[in-house]
């Protein structure tokens, strides 16, 4: 059985994101999207609540499982037996980081390969920041988001 690790901070969830995880799931049997608690990024949503809208985003894909986790992403990996790594690519901006990214990986965990992928161009454009921002300004963030996460970014901007 293969399996493919998604990981971020999914903060929040996106339309892009899914795109990703249901192309992921037809090319591999198990999908592990892995939601870093990262701290350092000062999320939005707590750990827990990132991987409830995720779960329920998700919820229409039968083999996805949706996990947090608080550590190196290779330890992470290799604890789970994994051996690829899915990073989803919006534009030539993103690939000179996660090139490097994949590098460092591969340097960690010699066994790890990284599997790029790209988001359906309606959704190239979508970023969790682009969204948290457009949210919190009260614009219609509907389009970009499942509604469960929406109903969630609202709750989070009541003024907005």
């Amino acid at each position: 059985m293969k399996t493919v690790v998604y990981p971020g901070t999914f903060d929040p969830i996106t339309n892009g994101h899914i795109d990703l995880v249901e192309r992921a799931c037809n090319l591999f049997d198990h999908v592990i999207v892995s939601i870093a608690k990262s701290e350092k990024k000062k999320p939005l949503f707590s750990l827990e609540e990132r991987i409830e809208l995720a779960q329920e985003a998700l919820s229409h894909i039968s083999n996805v499982e949706v996990v947090g986790f608080d550590y190196l992403l290779v330890n992470f990996a290799r604890d789970r037996g994994v051996t690829a790594i899915l990073r989803g690519l919006r534009a030539v901006s993103d690939f000179e980081y996660e090139f490097q990214l994949a590098n460092m990986n591969r340097a960690l965990y010699h066994e790890a390969e990284t599997i790029f992928l790209t988001p359906a161009e309606k959704h190239s454009y979508i970023s969790s920041s682009l969204v948290r921002e457009i949210a919190g300004l009260g614009g219609n963030i509907v389009p970009f988001v499942h509604p469960a996460v929406a109903e969630a970014l609202r709750a989070k901007f009541p003024d907005a």
